[in-house]
């Protein structure tokens, strides 16, 4: 429901948008392309990182519950130039999703206290990538601390630069990146039952508007909600091929290039 009110709350801000207005892509791309990984999962080590890699490409993970083993890859993959951004430390989401210790359900938090652990975040994630700026993935594309939003106090704090969602929006919303609220970015999620024509259809779409196709991941031939991995190869391979058409970058990437390079 709260997802639902976003999508229609962003789609009458940018109602004023003229349908023309698209963002100016690099080396005239036709749209942006960003892949996004939650979790901080295994199978995004083995898997999705070495697919990207091996294509040039860059993603952007949202870690959360960082393993302590895990810490030396997560860097690796900052100084291969992924961007690592913000889930929270505990991925609090309300009760009712799935089981968890009481302590780190959305309910036990108050919108100061959730704003001091995505800030805690940060430092670690500083201490990975040497970075000052991340952006943050809400739990569960759910903004809620004690049953209230706490989005309008995040922005407030400055704290991250941008928040994705989980709704998507319709191509034609999506084409002017510049007027997007970055504390409503949407994403379209894919998981066991995607395939790379399915993944190919949606940037064809944003193609169409001009705008962007975000997607979110979890894992990654393995862990949970699973894409198929070799679904997800063909789909990188399917990208290096078309760079000509799409521009793949980091989730900041391309709401930094959009502010510095407003629609026309």
């Amino acid at each position: 429901m709260r997802a639902t009110f976003a999508a229609a709350l962003w789609g009458l801000m940018l109602a004023a948008v003229p349908a023309s207005a698209q963002t100016r892509w690099p080396n005239g791309a036709k749209a942006a392309v960003v892949l996004t990984y939650d979790d901080a999962l295994e199978s995004q080590l083995a898997h999705a990182i070495p697919a990207l890699d091996a294509a040039g490409l860059k993603g952007t993970f949202f870690l959360a519950n960082v393993k302590e083993g895990d810490v030396d890859r997560w860097r690796r993959a900052a100084a291969g130039g992924h961007e690592l951004a913000n889930h929270t430390i505990f991925h609090p989401c309300t009760h009712d999703v799935y089981p968890a210790d009481p302590r780190y359900v959305s309910e036990a938090y108050t919108s100061a206290s959730m704003l001091r652990e995505i800030a805690q975040m940060n430092v670690l994630l500083r201490a990975l990538d040497g970075k000052d700026r991340h952006g943050l993935a809400t739990p569960c594309g759910q903004s809620l601390a004690g049953g209230k939003d706490y989005l309008e106090d995040l922005r407030k704090a400055g704290t991250v630069t941008y928040v994705r969602g989980v709704a998507d929006l319709p191509a034609s919303t999506r084409a002017n990146v510049s007027t997007a609220d970055p504390m409503h970015v949407p994403s379209r999620p894919f998981d066991k039952g995607a395939t790379a024509e399915k993944m190919i259809a949606y940037v064809r779409e944003a193609e169409q508007g001009g705008g962007w196709a975000v997607f979110l991941f979890h894992g990654v031939g393995g862990d949970y909600t699973a894409v198929p991995d070799a679904e997800h190869r063909a789909f990188v391979a399917w990208l290096a091929q078309h760079r000509d058409e799409v521009w793949v970058t980091t989730l900041q990437g391309a709401l930094d290039w959009a502010k510095a390079n407003p629609g026309k």
